[in-house]
């Protein structure tokens, strides 16, 4: 038998015991006066004497995450709520039965204690129990060393776990929690509307993407998964909601990685009668308020690095300016305007980067500018540490945004970066329904190139657009990313409360066997 299984019997027959003496194995609920971080609160900064007159009696719960026992007395630290507060417990004073549930306990037990509140004799605040109230057995050990573990996808796939060892995970999610609370209060300030929009969509638009596809039995249809809730929010734009927007999960059946969770979380917007800087200036400002209400400053550290998202420290600047910014030396001169107007030109520059150790790739037949876009990522992400707006993308690359007036090949899109990482997407909406025909009739023809992810036709959607949609900003804002730069976390599985991960391996007696022979 496994030391775990072995553990989880003895564990059992306490809990037996513990019903012997009258106390519910799985009571329903438990009256508390206090919890553990109002009683730290309220009386942490109390004296012994102040503590004595009168005396404060409370009504505590939480789980035991360390216990002593000294014969006829004991004590145990209760965690709740990521905070700690000691018990002491003695024979004398919670009575024989109580005496005897207070041996049957182990760590990770959840307990209820009534008592008074004293200091000890090194002065820590504690509760001197008169009353203890069984509420939940632990059957299984915690582990002594938890945040150590080489095995760190164990501690995602036993996150109930990480989040009772480990209190800087717990900071972590609460942290996420006020970075969404923030954002919300944000554009629900500003007049936008919360709205929710399909899931499960006949068509994945919305985004460059390949999607999860499902069937509906009863209508007897694929649907896919959604990979952006644009169309719809902008279809309600359509139909009189100036300023919407929706917090919502995606899902991409794309690669794994540290930036990379096929589910994730969003913030998209759209703002009606302005253009993609309109939107912009939202954006950024909501990101500057979020992140004083996440993290009290402005500025937080990244790795060895510190990010300062104060207003003044963020620059802009086009795709173009940024390639000829960050040129790397060994390729020569930084490419001027004109070396992008051409596909010559921009195969002269490929070619130039590839002969200086860039490692990029390249596909003659694929549109030019969605060469120059994959030039960008090779060239400058990687210089992207400062909260940074790159603007004006090529067409190519931007099957929904308006083009420039004066330059066709370009749109008014943005995308911000922070971290070397990209965090937000925004452009001024393309709502002319044959442009946007034409658009989706380009990307099918990538698509028959073999280019999964380019977007399908959707003609409810331009239909929608023929109706007359007002000019509008829209962005999406990744919210794990941005969750992620908040709180120091170098990979997206660490702001995801329950990322995805291969089905856990159970050995077989055969497994077990090869691996002793080996």
């Amino acid at each position: 038998m496994a030391l775990d299984e072995n553990i989880y019997e003895i564990r059992r027959e306490k809990l037996k015991k513990i019903e012997a003496l009258g106390q519910p194995a799985y009571p329903r609920k438990y009256s508390f006066s206090h919890t553990v971080p109002q009683i730290l609160a309220e009386y942490g900064g109390q004296t012994a004497e102040e503590l004595e007159t009168p005396r404060v009696t409370v009504r505590a719960a939480g789980r035991i995450m360390a216990i002593r026992l000294m014969g006829k007395a004991g004590f145990a630290h209760l965690q709740q709520d990521g905070q700690r507060l000691q018990i002491y417990v003695k024979k004398d004073a919670v009575g024989e039965a109580g005496f005897e549930l207070w041996k049957l306990l182990d760590l990770g037990d959840h307990i209820g204690v009534r008592g008074y509140l004293f200091r000890t004799r090194t002065g820590e605040l504690s509760i001197h129990a008169e009353e203890l109230t069984f509420l939940s057995k632990d059957l299984l050990p915690l582990p002594e060393k938890w945040h150590g573990l080489t095995d760190v996808e164990l501690r995602y796939r036993q996150r109930y776990v990480d989040l009772v060892m480990n209190p800087e995970v717990r900071e972590v999610f609460l942290k996420r929690s006020k970075l969404v609370q923030s954002l919300r209060r944000y554009f629900d300030g500003h007049g936008f509307v919360e709205v929710e929009t399909p899931m499960m969509q006949p068509i994945a638009g919305g985004a460059v993407a390949r999607p999860f596809k499902t069937h509906h039995n009863t209508l007897d249809m694929d649907l896919f998964l959604r990979i952006a809730p644009e169309l719809y929010l902008k279809r309600l734009t359509v139909g009189g909601f100036d300023r919407v927007y929706e917090i919502n999960r995606n899902f991409r059946n794309e690669g794994i990685g540290w930036r990379w969770n096929p589910e994730f979380t969003m913030l998209e917007a759209y703002q009606a009668y302005t253009d993609y800087l309109g939107i912009l200036d939202t954006t950024q400002a909501a990101i500057e308020q979020a992140v004083k209400d996440v993290t009290g400053g402005t500025k937080t550290k990244w790795g060895e690095d510190e990010i300062d998202w104060s207003h003044a420290n963020w620059r802009r600047m086009t795709m173009r300016e940024a390639i000829s910014k960050f040129w790397p030396e060994k390729a020569g001169v930084a490419p001027s305007r004109s070396d992008f107007a051409s596909h010559d030109s921009v195969r002269e520059l490929v070619n130039r980067v590839r002969a200086a150790g860039v490692n990029l790739a390249y596909d003659a037949a694929e549109p030019v500018g969605k060469t120059i876009a994959g030039l960008f990522e090779a060239i400058a992400e990687e210089h992207l540490m400062q909260p940074t707006i790159i603007y004006e993308f090529p067409t190519a690359v931007s099957p929904l945004s308006k083009q420039k007036p004066d330059e066709p090949d370009w749109t008014e899109r943005f995308e911000m970066f922070a971290g070397q990482m990209e965090i937000s997407n925004g452009f001024s909406e393309l709502n002319d329904p044959e442009d946007q025909r034409q658009r989706f009739e380009a990307q099918l023809k990538e698509r028959e190139r073999g280019d999964e992810e380019a977007h399908q036709m959707d003609e409810d959607y331009i239909r929608a657009l023929s109706y007359g949609m007002p000019p509008a900003g829209g962005v999406g804002v990744g919210l794990d990313r941005l969750a992620m730069l908040f709180t120091d976390s170098h990979t997206i599985r660490d702001v995801i409360l329950f990322p995805l991960l291969r089905p856990e391996k159970h050995l077989t007696v055969e497994d077990a066997e090869n691996a002793k022979k080996q």
